[in-house]
């Protein structure tokens, strides 16, 4: 198979368009038409990771950390990302990165610590808006059909994740005058024209503009077309983190038990609280995220489960939560499990392997 077969199934399955701004996910190295014969999917992209590929044949490495982050302006042998570069050029491996693009999609990183500690009513922590854009479009009612299937063939009429093929259609009147020059498909040249039209309506992803204002010229009849394309303000499906409710409510000792088996930590740093004593709404979110630290709170979470919190963001909690820092490999050790089945339910026999090397740098005494 292709590599560029993946890499587009996996750019539109989980879009680039969704990571952060600082962030660099998709395709970092490998050429689109190298033929794949084996994957391997790992946290990170160490130097134990590339010598596995190299052994054990997989010329498709897919990380959910991006090895290249920041700039290179050199590949020597300085540093651990050059010295993999070099060898995946090499050995002509790919190498491929989802990250928080994968965080953000509704069923990535953090829905899964919520379905792993068994949480229900899930939501995102902090939706985004911004992302989605409105499309009104007049078209004469004998080509709405044809129009509508365009629009949706390339992404239009998505509501959440649930519901596709969503529009709205009215019926009205357009009036127009082809003047000289022009080739109309209805009425005549300098001829007051009258037509029933139906008024077209569809919600998509900002990131697709182009490609639905090509399909809908595309697909429109007229020689040109009268449409509106404007930005919304409602949240999209699209987020970090997220909170839900346990089953049941819990004691804080008992809750700690309760995450360190479900989450395989052999260490969770936490805050006491002298308010809360049994715990039921709980935030969280995969890898660093301190930063929704004050969105958990202030949606009145009893716990906050994620990584990398520093010493004064445990005082932040402020006797109002409990900060439960797992560890960041340990909150995302299971995004390989959720990389595979991602892979594997549009590519059934890709030859696909999680890594056996534990990549996480940060060992306990």
């Amino acid at each position: 198979m292709k590599l560029f077969k993946i890499k587009n199934y996996l750019d539109a399955r989980v879009p680039l368009a969704f990571q952060e701004e600082y962030d660099n996910c998709g395709l970092l190295i490998g050429d689109e038409n190298l033929e794949i014969k084996s994957v391997l999917i790992s946290i990170d992209c160490t130097e134990d990771v590339i010598e596995e590929a190299i052994n054990d044949n997989h010329n498709l490495i897919i990380s959910h950390h991006p090895l290249i982050f920041k700039g290179v302006k050199k590949i020597t042998n300085s540093n651990y990302v050059e010295k993999i570069i070099q060898k995946a050029i090499k050995n002509d491996i790919a190498i491929y990165a989802m990250h928080t693009n994968l965080d953000n999609i509704y069923g990535g990183v953090s829905f899964k610590i919520a379905q792993k500690i068994q949480l229900e009513n899930t939501q995102f922590l902090k939706p985004k808006t911004n992302l989605l854009s409105k499309l009104t479009v007049f078209c004469p009612s004998s080509h709405t059909k044809e129009v509508k299937e365009a629009l949706f063939l390339h992404g239009a009429g998505r509501i959440g994740n649930l519901y596709d093929k969503c529009s709205f259609t009215s019926r009205g009147t357009g009036t127009f005058r082809a003047l000289k020059g022009s080739d109309p498909f209805l009425g005549q040249i300098e001829k007051d024209e009258i037509v029933k039209e139906d008024r077209i309506e569809v919600v998509f992803y900002s990131y697709l503009r182009h490609k639905i204002i090509k399909a809908l010229l595309n697909a429109h009849p007229y020689q040109e077309v009268a449409y509106v394309c404007e930005e919304m303000q409602n949240e999209s499906n699209i987020g970090s983190g997220v909170i839900g409710d346990l089953h049941k409510e819990m004691s804080l000792n008992n809750f700690l038990k309760y995450v360190k088996k479900k989450m395989n930590c052999n260490v969770i740093r936490y805050t006491n609280s002298s308010i809360k004593k049994t715990v039921k709404k709980i935030a969280v979110c995969g890898g660093s995220g301190s930063f929704l630290l004050k969105d958990a709170i202030s949606q009145q979470a009893d716990v906050y489960i994620s990584a990398d919190f520093k010493y004064h963001d445990f005082f932040d909690a402020n006797n109002s939560i409990y900060i439960f820092d797992i560890g960041h490999y340990e909150s995302e050790f299971f995004t390989q499990q959720l990389i595979f089945d991602i892979l594997t339910e549009n590519f059934s026999k890709l030859a696909v392997q999680l890594t056996k090397v534990c990549t996480n740098p940060i060992l306990y005494y």
